[in-house]
């Protein structure tokens, strides 16, 4: 239980874990994770339901449903061909908006989003017994930052390195609520999920087990 009753029990102050890598506790009101939590109910039931994506023949323990671009291993298309074909959702103008705040948030420059418009999101789904191992976000074309989410259960967040998936990394606890942004020279670290904390969600939260991460990114891509 030392997770719960740290050094940052009473207070988890905001941190630059590294060059272009921000933490942010309690970013999100319970208000607003209770109406995302909704949306993503309705996301999960869409035209393409929410899965475990196969990656070398084994499947992923987090359940995940895409927004603006479906991904899977280790690319991004419009329909879903490893699942039924479907066309993903459009991404939504509002997570834009948002996606643009967390980045002003997040470097403290009141200019910082305006060149930001991410066209992807991928909405992970960890059970008390998921984990997601050391991996790097390089399956876009764009540097852009990655703007991640975190809604439910408390989590333990390893953040490494961007050259290798050993250390030097740091373990973080990203609670309900919390941002997290890393770009520039932090865009390719290695970055996982060791552990999910059962029991940690916050009661009015709008997810009674479990965690719901959201990362917001800029494929680069297009149509043609």
């Amino acid at each position: 239980m030392n997770y719960l009753f740290g050094d940052d029990f009473i207070a988890r102050p905001r941190r630059e874990l590294a060059p272009g890598a921000v933490h942010v506790p309690n970013w999100l009101t319970l208000e607003q994770q209770q109406w995302i939590v909704a949306r993503f109910k309705e996301w999960a039931n869409g035209p393409v339901p929410i899965r475990s994506a196969r990656v070398g023949g084994h499947e992923m323990s987090v359940k995940t449903v895409c927004l603006g671009w479906h991904w899977h291993p280790y690319q991004y298309t419009r329909n879903a061909v490893d699942v039924n074909g479907n066309r993903v959702l459009d991404f939504p103008d509002w997570m834009v908006r948002l996606g643009r705040k967390a980045i002003v948030e997040a470097s403290g420059d009141p200019n910082a989003g305006d060149d930001y418009t991410p066209d992807t999101a991928l909405l992970n789904y960890y059970d008390a017994t998921a984990r997601m191992g050391m991996h790097q976000d390089k399956d876009e074309l764009s540097n852009a930052p990655v703007v991640s989410l975190s809604i439910g259960d408390t989590s333990t967040f390893r953040f490494g390195n961007t050259t290798n998936r050993s250390k030097p990394y740091e373990d973080i606890t990203l609670a309900s609520g919390d941002l997290f942004v890393f770009g520039g020279a932090s865009r390719l670290a290695y970055h996982g999920i060791t552990r999910i904390h059962p029991g940690t969600a916050p009661a009015d939260c709008g997810l009674n087990a479990g965690r719901i991460n959201i990362t917001m990114r800029v494929t680069g891509l297009n149509d043609q």
